[in-house]
């Protein structure tokens, strides 16, 4: 399974499919750090907001570059479940890289600042809570672009709508007073926790609402592809 992530991922790289998330990404980040110095927390909250769509967007084009009839032969050869893992995988280490670039990007641009005031965390916090930001919407953004990959929606409108609503919805629901923001990963969730105080009772539940939300999404992720070839 390891030779199939490495050929997806040397699919999504040399094709040059890589490129146009990537740049988003970095437009996104440049426009969000470019505004001014933040604390590490609050920053990295709002990254993982932004990149929610990028990553879901990027996962979506990493499995479609493969020809339909190479994964069904991947399919044949390796086994339906190893196929599905191989290129959820390859999308968690394409999105992984991601994340650190995010992680890193805001210091040369002078997007944080790791002065800290009486009462305020010290920036390692800050940067540990990110990076807890950033992972929780990553696999969440996975299931979301795996979803909206051609193997499931059949049609690149339909993929697009896919991560359109899905995008939306992460926000509109996240947003306080929603009716039912348990329907969306908690990323509005978590960019709101780490501006304060993040008790351990509250990261937690966070922590298992998003692993409950994608392993939801990836399930059905799953479903679809067993019904279809």
């Amino acid at each position: 399974m390891i030779a199939l992530v490495r050929l997806r991922l040397a699919g999504f790289l040399r094709t040059g499919r890589a490129l146009a998330p990537v740049l988003a990404g970095l437009l996104v980040l440049g426009v969000l750090y470019g505004a001014g110095r933040a604390r590490p927390a609050e920053a990295y909250g709002v990254s993982a907001v932004v990149l929610f769509p990028v990553l879901a967007w990027q996962t979506k084009i990493l499995l479609d570059v493969e020809p339909d009839v190479q994964r069904r032969l991947a399919r044949v050869v390796a086994g339906p479940a190893r196929e599905r893992a191989a290129g959820l995988l390859a999308a968690l280490v394409a999105g992984l890289a991601v994340v650190v670039v995010a992680l890193a990007l805001p210091w040369p641009l002078g997007g944080v600042t790791a002065a800290a005031g009486p009462g305020e965390r010290p920036a390692l916090v800050g940067v540990a809570l990110g990076l807890w930001a950033h992972l929780l919407a990553l696999p969440a953004a996975v299931a979301l672009g795996a979803l909206a990959s051609r193997a499931v929606t059949r049609s690149a409108g339909y993929g697009v709508a896919v991560l359109v609503t899905g995008a939306v919805g992460v926000v509109v629901l996240g947003l306080s007073g929603s009716v039912a923001p348990w329907l969306a990963p908690p990323v509005m969730a978590t960019a709101r926790a780490v501006t304060g105080p993040v008790a351990t009772g509250a990261g937690l539940l966070l922590t298992g609402w998003a692993a409950l939300w994608a392993a939801v999404g990836l399930t059905g992720y799953a479903w679809a592809r067993r019904t279809r070839a």
